[in-house]
């Protein structure tokens, strides 16, 4: 099945951001310079692409000289029932270090677990899960 990837620029922070998201989710990170890249549209130790792989796939880049980094507005990057609930609750502490509280993850009325907060990077997340049987 394919699936959007969610593929983010950071205002410089590429590299400490997804290796954030490594801690965080596991995975294997690729990580790319525009100098290794042969790219001149930003600076040469600057990350042209990242990619993280593993239960979580995200992609990212330090954003280019005419790019804007990271704006979310009106969106999250949803974790509803992407693992058990001992592994998203342990997502949820990880990612709100250093980051906002938007509601806790906690049991709702309708029986879900569910919580949203915004991370050290700026990125909006929703996470939770079904009651395990």
């Amino acid at each position: 099945m394919i699936a959007p990837v969610p593929y983010l620029l950071f205002p410089g922070s590429a590299e400490e951001a997804l290796t954030f998201y490594l801690d965080v989710f596991g995975g294997e990170l690729s990580l790319h310079t525009y100098a290794e890249f042969g790219r001149h549209d930003g600076p040469g130790d600057a990350i042209a692409h990242g990619e993280l792989s593993g239960p979580v796939r995200l992609g990212g880049a330090d954003a280019g000289a005419d790019d804007d980094g990271v704006q979310m507005n009106g969106m999250f990057l949803s974790l509803l029932g992407a693992a058990d609930a001992a592994t998203l609750t342990r997502w949820f502490a990880q990612l709100s270090d250093g980051g906002r509280v938007i509601s806790p993850l906690e049991k709702r009325p309708w029986g879900d677990s569910d919580g949203t907060l915004v991370d050290r990077y700026g990125i909006r997340w929703l996470i939770g899960f079904q009651p395990e049987e």
